[in-house]
């Protein structure tokens, strides 16, 4: 594939209108632990061992992985799964069926609650490279992503991660499109996330999920050349039933266009490093579509 560039920016491979990413996070919490947030509305004393939430987290590694690994590779929608390295332990053969499938396997931490935010610099050094070990083991390669847990990193995180030889950074709330970053310790491929993963929706109507990725993939594709969006959820609530049918349904969707790039992270981080894209691309995009 070849960059198509002009003197206003430039143009995804092949002429595409939109990248479109999807965003898989597979996580597990430490000891007895859960996600802080559930299904459930009334909260328990203080101190109370929350056996619901434990339980209720347990499941992507268990379950939920499985059937969204069926829905995607039904769409033939090659993906990433951004996993806790623990979580990786858990659910070896779900890691194998991810590489086998032609998914992407990206590292988030080692537990969900082993939060960036919380540590020193050789505390988060530590961690990264404990996460690497584990996917030499699982995988026989480095990971080329990274993803900070609730997106809390340090201004220690960037560089760390350049400098222990990841390709992709996705801890950025800043931008619209990806680019190369000059680290000093390395380039990165900044990647965006997404400000409505699946669990905005966890007491409400999961076809608001849907709702919100169908209307933004609309406007992007019509009014915005070269724009990104960055499809997510979770295993442990993405995975159930109720979740799992809306991005069944946005896929199937979304491959209804023509000039749709559905890419995973690292092959489209690949291709940003390779044409050497630029923070420029973020403003050159408006001005090629007609803004300002």
């Amino acid at each position: 594939m070849t960059a198509l560039t002009d003197s206003n920016g430039f143009s995804w491979p092949n002429g595409a209108r939109i990248a479109v990413v999807v965003t898989c996070l597979m996580e597990n919490w430490s000891g007895e632990k859960g996600p802080p947030f559930s299904v459930q509305t009334t909260s328990l004393k203080p101190g109370t061992h929350d056996r619901a939430a434990m339980t209720w987290g347990w499941y992507g590694s268990r379950h939920g992985v499985w059937r969204l690994l069926k829905i995607l590779n039904e769409n033939e929608a090659p993906s990433t799964f951004v996993a806790n390295a623990h979580s990786m332990e858990l659910a070896p053969d779900a890691v194998e069926c991810m590489l086998k499938s032609g998914h992407e396997v990206a590292a988030h931490s080692y537990t969900q609650d082993a939060l960036m935010a919380y540590l020193d610099p050789e505390e988060e050094r530590a961690i990264i490279e404990k996460c690497i070990g584990v996917f030499r083991k699982l995988t026989g390669a480095l990971p080329k992503g990274w993803l900070s847990p609730v997106l809390a990193p340090t201004a220690h995180t960037e560089e760390i991660i350049a400098d222990t030889g990841f390709l992709w950074y996705g801890d950025y709330n800043n931008i619209d499109l990806p680019f190369c970053v000059d680290t000093g310790k390395g380039t990165l491929v900044a990647l965006p996330h997404s400000d409505f993963a699946d669990h905005r929706v966890l007491r409400g109507n999961p076809r608001d999920w849907y709702d919100v990725y169908k209307d933004t993939f609309d406007y992007l594709y019509a009014n915005e050349p070269t724009s990104y969006l960055n499809i997510t959820l979770h295993c442990h609530f993405g995975g159930r039933p109720l979740m799992a049918a809306q991005l069944d349904r946005i896929l199937k969707y979304i491959r209804g266009f023509p000039d749709v790039w559905l890419v995973r992270h690292d092959e489209l981080a690949q291709w940003v490093k390779t044409n050497k894209i630029g923070e420029w691309s973020n403003q050159a995009r408006f001005f090629k579509s007609g803004a300002g």
